[in-house]
Parts: structure tokens; sequence; C-alpha cells
């Protein structure tokens, strides 16, 4: 036989399938079959199961690591957020201490300023003209003292047809202003009816002056008596003349009220080279005196705060018409708001200015009453 003819032979072994042994067999074969399906099935149930166990453990995990990543990114993004916050607040409390170390530097150097220019107005009024004082046997009650007095000067302009009355008690200037309408009579039945007004003036309250040194004024005091033109000659000539450290001289003149004399110089700090010698020798009355020399102070207002203030004892009256010469009108009207029978009193002081004319009135002020 060849081997092709023995590859393709068919032997049967097993049982035919029309027989009964043929079929029990192909039962347990297919049984076999079943029973190693059901097992695979199980087994792979049991896997499906395992798997699915393990995938949601998978996903709980990945939850869970989900949240724990949120929380942290979360604390994280607080944490950084907190961290600006800081950097926030300590760069705004760096610009609070910068502005405020600026504020102290600047504080400080007005402070030197302020320093250095106390010093200088205290060398000045260390150096100031004397002035002698006495005790006269007068006391006086530190509650009422004033720690500046100032003697007022207020120019009061006039209107035509109007006049200014002072009386000696103020009781009376009260009651003038309350009767208001006073009719004045003028003789030969002839009246003429003028309204009373209070006066009220614009005074300071409150007056502050800074006071610095002059660069081009000196003051001379120690000067002996003699011809006023004369000395301020000789003290001119004596200050314009370099070797006496002077220069050329804009105004010598006189204050009245401290018999000192106020030397103007053209040049700047020339002043200031005098008064750093004090005493000088100067040529006056044939005979050499030795004078002081002093700086000068200007005086500015740095604050000025004013107040009405009503005169208690002057009256206005008003509406009076040009019918009378002056002087009689004035007399007349006089006479009138002196008489008790018309509500007036003693007069301190009486001016009438007419219609057409300009009349500025004088106002000083007096001791308190």
């Amino acid at each position: 036989m060849s081997s092709s003819d023995k590859d393709f032979s068919l032997v049967n072994t097993n049982p035919s399938e029309d027989t009964l042994e043929g079929i029990k067999a192909l039962i347990n074969n297919e049984k076999k079959k079943y029973d190693q399906l059901l097992k695979e099935q199980k087994e792979l149930s049991a896997a499906t199961d395992e798997i699915r166990g393990l995938s949601q453990k998978f996903k709980d995990r990945a939850a869970k690591m989900s949240q724990t990543l949120g929380g942290e990114q979360l604390s994280h993004m607080e944490q950084i957020e907190n961290e600006k916050a800081k950097r926030d607040l300590l760069e705004q409390e760096e610009k609070k201490l910068l502005e405020e170390i600026r504020k102290v530097e600047a504080a400080l150097k007005e402070e030197k300023a302020n320093s250095n220019q106390l010093k200088e107005q205290t060398d000045v009024f260390t150096a100031v003209p004397e002035k002698s004082v006495v005790f006269k046997g007068v006391t006086e009650d530190p509650a009422k003292s004033q720690r500046f007095e100032m003697k007022a000067r207020i120019v009061y302009p006039m209107l035509g047809g109007t006049a200014l009355v002072t009386f000696e008690d103020k009781d009376v200037a009260s009651k003038i202003l309350e009767l208001k309408q006073h009719q004045v009579d003028l003789g030969g039945e002839c009246s003429i009816t003028v309204e009373a007004k209070p006066v009220a003036l614009m005074m300071p309250k409150l007056v502050e002056i800074n006071s610095e040194i002059c660069p081009q004024r000196i003051l001379v005091s120690n000067l002996p008596k003699m011809d006023t033109e004369k000395m301020l000659n000789k003290l001119e000539i004596h200050f314009s003349k370099r070797k006496h450290g002077g220069g050329e001289v804009e105004e010598c003149e006189m204050l009245p009220d401290s018999g000192t004399v106020v030397i103007t110089f053209v040049e700047k700090n020339i002043a200031k080279h005098l008064t750093q010698t004090e005493h000088h020798d100067v040529k006056l009355h044939e005979k050499t005196c030795k004078v002081r020399v002093t700086p000068f102070l200007n005086g500015k207002i740095i604050n000025l705060q004013t107040k009405i203030s009503v005169c208690p004892r002057t009256v206005l009256l008003t509406g009076i018409p040009p019918v009378m010469e002056q002087d009689t009108m004035q007399d007349t009207l006089e006479i009138f708001f002196q008489k008790s029978c018309n509500g007036g009193g003693e007069i301190e002081a009486f001016l009438y200015n007419p219609l057409g004319q300009q009349t500025s009135a004088l106002f000083e002020s007096v001791p308190s009453e």
C-alpha cells in the first residue's frame, strides 16, 4: 500500500451513532462538554465579578484620590491666597512705614530749620536794644492780663449826610438806638427825621506774626541825645564806608517810639556782617560814641482772624439833609442829642459829614470799661 493511500485511510474506532452505545457515548461527550462549559462559565463569572470588584475598588480609590487631590489643591490654593494676602499686607505696611519715614524725615528737616531759625531769633532777642523799666507800685490780676496788647486805630469812611456821636454813657447810646427814629427841631416849624444805627467795626481777633531776620537792615541803639537830622547823616556816613564793614546806604530813618535808628543797605548780607560785632565806635556830636548794632526783624502776618464788634457808646445818624451850614447843623444835632428829654445825654465827641463831602473818622481803642 502506498503512503498516500495510508494518509487518507479512515479507521472508525467510535461506536456507530446509530447504536445505543454510540448514542450514550455521544451524550457523555456532550455532557462533558456541557460540564466543561459550565465550569468555564463559572470561572468566567467569577473572573467577571473579580474584575468588577477590582474596577469598583479602582473607581472608589480614584474618587478618593480625586477628592484628596481636590482637597489638597483647594488647601494649596487657599494657602497661596493667604500667602498673597500676607504679602499684600506686608507691602502695605512697608509703604506705610516708608511714608512715615518720609514724614519723619521731613518733620526732622523742618524741625531742624525751625531750630536754626529759633536759634537766630533767640540770638536776636538777646541782642535787642535795652529799655529801662521801673516798678511804679501798680498790681494786676494775672487772670486778666493779656499776652499782647495792640492799640487799635481804625479809619471809618463816612457817607455823606451822616453823623457820628459818642456818648459818655453807653446806656444813653443804647436808648438812642432803641428809639431809632428821631425828629430834630430846626426852628421855625421846620424839622428833620434822622435814623440812629449802631456802628459795627471789623476788629482783629487773632493775629499770628512770623518774624525773620532782615538781611539788609540793622537796628542802631544806645544813641546820644542830639539833633535827629545831624545824627542820621553821621550814621549814614559811618556805615556807608567799607572800612567800617558797611556799604551803600539806601535809607536811614529814626523810630520815634523807641529812639533807635534803622539803616537799610542796598546790598544784602552787609547787615549780617555788621551785627556780628555788637558795639561800634561812631563819631557823633564831636566825640566818639559806642553805639549798639543789632539785627532787624521783619514781621509777616501768617494768620489773621477778625470779628465784628459794635461800638457800645457810638451811634451813627443817617438821613441828614443839607438844609443848613455844616457847623450850624452839627451844633443843632449835638444840642438835640445832649438833652435828656430827647433820650440823650453827655456827648464825648460829635462829627457831621454833609452830603457831597468825604470824611473819615478815626476810631481808637480805649481801656476796658
